[in-house]
């Protein structure tokens, strides 16, 4: 065999292995990395103001100058975030519409709804971007100090509080669902199209509590136009130092915490999906971002495609039985 002859046979037999690598970075051979060609679309499922807004237009800040297009951010809200979920597993996977999902989207409406828009199948991971506590929140004039004089006033006036939350299957009604369940109360879920319309109504007392996610609340509780009686994170939250975890007021083993990350139509090919994963990466390591984050009551948590796909198949196994125990169902 010549010398061009063992050469041409080399270079062919490492085709398949520089093209996986490629694969792997996103790239193919003698090409960029992928760059949109037009301006992406960040579909919310909720309505502007909640952690799932916030923290998809942090994300938009950001992607905007690193893909060279705009990143705008699109709120869908309806039927628990199911609205705006469906319409990104059902639209072109080129790359150009991404869905800021959240544990109610990509896990828990799933065992929530009797009848699903979508499959959880026509959903990519791309990455998950951070955590985000609930709170039990009251309305300031509610004849309660804190979360056991809460609990004994649900007791003893059945049937008479109410609770908002963004809507029906996100994390705030499902914690509350299971806290009426762990705690033996009755309250009636009120719910909204998102955490924008549940604040004013609490702080004007048309609901009684809010069980959402606490970032559009911190500002209002410190303001004492409304009281943070406890956190549904296992631990004390970072941003609220002082006020006690659901658990640590009686409840054994309560935990819920919601978790906000990043998803596209499943058949959106895979070079362009790990573009995706990171930049999300990229900016979740910023500093800036971090605080940013913090400031809000988000705590990063970034997780890339794979690890965030076991993730969510994970939170599935909690939440399914949670809604079992619960026995809430929706149509």
């Amino acid at each position: 065999m010549t010398l061009s002859r063992r050469a041409a046979l080399g270079a062919a037999l490492a085709l398949p292995f520089i093209g996986m690598a490629h694969a792997q970075s996103g790239r193919t051979p003698g090409q960029a990395a992928w760059a949109p060609s037009r301006p992406v679309r960040i579909v919310v499922p909720f309505q502007g103001g909640g952690a799932t807004d916030l923290t998809a237009r942090l994300l938009a800040e950001r992607l905007t100058p690193m893909l060279g297009q705009a990143v705008v951010v699109d709120n869908r809200p309806g039927a628990g975030g199911n609205l705006g979920a469906d319409m990104v597993a059902k639209a072109e996977p080129d790359g150009h519409t991404l869905l800021m999902c959240t544990i109610g989207t990509a896990s828990i409406n799933q065992f929530l709804y009797s009848r699903m828009p979508f499959r959880q199948e026509d959903l990519a991971a791309v990455a998950l971007v951070n955590l985000v506590a609930n709170g039990i929140m009251v309305n300031a004039n509610l004849p309660v100090q804190n979360f056991a004089e809460f609990l004994a006033y649900a007791k003893a006036n059945p049937g008479k509080l109410n609770y908002g939350t963004p809507g029906n299957g996100t994390s705030g009604h499902l914690s509350g669902e299971y806290l009426k369940v762990r705690a033996g109360i009755d309250m009636t879920h009120v719910p909204y199209r998102g955490t924008g319309g549940v604040v004013p109504d609490l702080i004007a007392g048309n609901i009684d509590v809010a069980v959402d996610n606490l970032p559009a609340y911190l500002p209002h509780a410190q303001e004492g136009r409304m009281k943070i009686l406890a956190v549904t994170s296992k631990d004390r939250w970072f941003a609220l130092p002082e006020v006690p975890t659901v658990q640590e007021s009686g409840i054994a083993d309560f935990e819920a915490v919601a978790w906000f990350g990043v998803q596209a139509p499943a058949r959106m090919p895979r070079p362009i999906l790990l573009r995706y994963a990171a930049a999300i990466a990229e900016i979740s390591r910023n500093p800036e971002v971090v605080a940013r984050q913090r400031s809000i009551g988000a705590e990063p948590h970034p997780l890339g495609p794979d690890e965030f796909a076991a993730f969510i198949q994970a939170e599935n196994t909690k939440w399914r039985e949670v809604v079992r125990l619960a026995g809430a169902r929706l149509d």
